[in-house]
């Protein structure tokens, strides 16, 4: 099995920085990698704020906070943080157009046989890797937010993933502290395909005047015993996003 030490993500927005935070307490190595400095920055002192509130709670130690933030290299240049990865993990916004670019970058520019994984919650991973030479060690690594928080990572399968691409990232989120669930390419993959349903329904109910947006969440999380009420849920991630991945599975 490949020998994972030093992990790029590309993109330091919510997911990002959230995969970069739990990376490097993890202890390897991690570029974040963002085109903002403004992102960067904001990226850093949302990974602090979060160390910080762990040793709150009795959760982390001072020397392990700052020994995660002394892991992570902030940085606006891609080429570097891609030449140094065994693992690059991608969380751009969900627009295949975008993976894919990126994604022709990455396989110029990480080392041949580093694992390219998208944090796509809904996309295609076989259509994200069919525009490079590396098929089969492109795999798709599907965070929950918030990441140092949530438990769960779905690990799906291209058509073309290899089983050691698979077995590496099944390791990774496991030394990472994450429950796995191993899903076969399908659009929506498991929790985004049932969420939207679940979603659907709710946004349906509030229009319908069936109950408040606030009752519909207290039914669903006390009734149904979900963490979180679908509105609240929507919320969370954001509409955009909650739209593009609607989109998508309309098409599929």
């Amino acid at each position: 099995m490949m020998d994972i030490k030093t992990i790029t993500v590309v993109g330091a927005g919510t997911m990002g920085h959230g995969i970069a935070h739990v990376a490097a307490f993890a202890e390897y190595q991690v570029y974040l990698v963002d085109v903002s400095e403004d992102v960067l920055a904001s990226a850093r002192a949302k990974i602090e704020k979060n160390l910080r509130k762990g040793m709150e709670l009795g959760k982390v130690k001072e020397e392990q906070m700052k020994a995660a933030l002394a892991r992570i290299s902030f940085t606006a240049d891609l080429r570097t943080a891609a030449s140094a990865a065994d693992l690059v993990i991608e969380a751009v916004p969900e627009e295949l157009p975008l993976k894919q670019r990126l994604f022709r970058q990455l396989d110029e520019l990480s080392p041949p046989d580093a694992i390219l994984a998208t944090n796509t919650s809904t996309l295609s991973p076989s259509e994200i890797g069919s525009v490079t030479r590396r098929p089969h060690r492109v795999i798709a690594m599907h965070f929950f937010n918030p990441v140092h928080i949530m438990k769960l990572v779905e690990i799906i399968r291209s058509l073309d993933t290899s089983d050691e691409t698979c077995a590496a990232a099944l390791a990774v989120a496991h030394h990472l502290g994450k429950q796995t669930v191993l899903v076969n390419e399908s659009p929506g993959f498991v929790t985004s395909r049932i969420s939207a349903l679940v979603g659907n329904e709710a946004f349906y109910m509030l229009m319908e005047g069936v109950a408040s947006a606030e009752d519909i969440d207290r039914a669903i999380k006390f009734g149904l015993n979900y963490p979180m009420g679908p509105l609240e849920l929507a919320d969370l991630v954001g509409l955009d996003v909650r739209v593009r991945n609607l989109e998508y599975l309309h098409k599929m």
